[in-house]
Parts: C-alpha cells; structure tokens; sequence
C-alpha cells in the first residue's frame, strides 16, 4: 500500500465517513461510535475532503481540519485521513471506485448522517454510489422525516432494510442501505462557526 495510506487487510469491514470536517466536532464521533455498534464494522475511515464541490466556500486548511478531527475523535479503530487528498477525487463516487481498486477484497460501506440522505441526489453519480456499496444512514437531530421522504430515499426503498437489520447490512449485496435512529447529539459545523469558535482563516 503506498505510504500514508490505511491498512486494511481483504475482508475487513470499513465503514466510510466522508465530510469537510470544518470543524469536527462531537456529532462526528457519536455517529461514529454509533456505526462502529451498529453495523458491526472493524474500522470507521474519516475521509477529511479538500472541499465539498456542492459549497462555494472552501474550507480551512487541510491540516488543521485533520488536527481538530483528531482531538476530537481518539478511538482505536477510527482512522483520520487526507485520502481523497492523496489519490486526488472530489467526489464520492469517484472516491469509492478509486479505494475498491486500491484494496480488493475489503468490504466498504458509506456512512452518512440523515442530514446528507436530503440532498444526496444531487450529488455526482449517486445512483452509482447505492448501486455499489451498502450506505448507512445515522438520524441526525430534525432531518428523520426529510430523510427518509427524499428522492434518494423513495427510488430505492425497496432495498431498505430496518433497523434491526442493521448489523447485517454490509453483508448484503448493494443496493442495500439501513435508516438507523440513535440518541443525537444537537451540534453542527456550521453552528460552531457561527458562533465564533472555528474560523476557516484564522
């Protein structure tokens, strides 16, 4: 594996948390410890981006959003990294394509909060993303119903699996995707930058 990348052996169980992570914060982790548990995963990656392609604003710099998420999440079998970075994707599906290519035989699923379910048709090949890993969704605090009335949500509904189903989700073959409801932490990146404390340039 090329230096700086994780290592996962073949059939290994990764969930992928992908996000600007500016900053991280608790909701991250929760979320994070909560997959861990529920899907029954060996190792969650943080897949800090170099910026989101739907935002108009970047983010702060690379290095600091890594720092803060690794304050904010010390956990054995969570991995912060820069890969997007290192093998030079934007975007998720392009990402996905690029890590099933680099590690065969590893089992990956995409995390996300339900916050991102809502727009999730708008991002690039999103049919391609459910159609080639499972992807667990995590509530996140006001989004439940929003969620799960979405577009992504109704055109795959049929490949839904309930919550209690959720340990077994990355042993399905996609498309298949889990809604899981949990207790919720009520904060948000953009919350904390409004109030100051995280500034994009200090």
């Amino acid at each position: 594996m090329y230096q700086g990348f994780p290592k996962a052996r073949p059939g290994m169980r990764i969930g992928l948390l992908g996000g600007s992570f500016d900053p991280a914060h608790e909701g991250h982790a929760h979320i994070t410890r909560q997959a861990l548990m529920r899907f029954r995963l060996d190792r969650v990656w943080w897949l800090v981006s170099p910026g989101n392609p739907l935002k108009t604003e970047g983010p702060a710099p690379m290095e600091r959003r890594i720092a803060a998420a690794k304050a904010v999440c010390r956990h054995p079998r969570v991995v912060i990294t820069d890969l997007e970075a290192k093998i030079g994707t934007r975007h998720t599906a392009a990402t996905l394509g690029k890590l099933m290519a680099l590690y065969p035989g590893v089992r990956f699923m995409w995390l996300m909060g339900a916050d991102n379910l809502t727009g999730f048709h708008r991002w690039d090949r999103w049919e391609w993303i459910l159609d080639n890993v499972p992807v667990g969704v995590l509530a996140r605090p006001g989004q439940g119903v929003a969620a799960r009335r979405s577009k992504a949500a109704i055109a795959y509904s049929r490949y839904r699996l309930r919550g209690r189903q959720a340990a077994g989700l990355i042993d399905h073959a996609p498309p298949a995707w889990c809604f899981v409801n949990m207790a919720m932490v009520d904060i948000s990146s953009t919350e904390i930058r409004a109030r100051g404390d995280w500034s994009r340039h200090p």
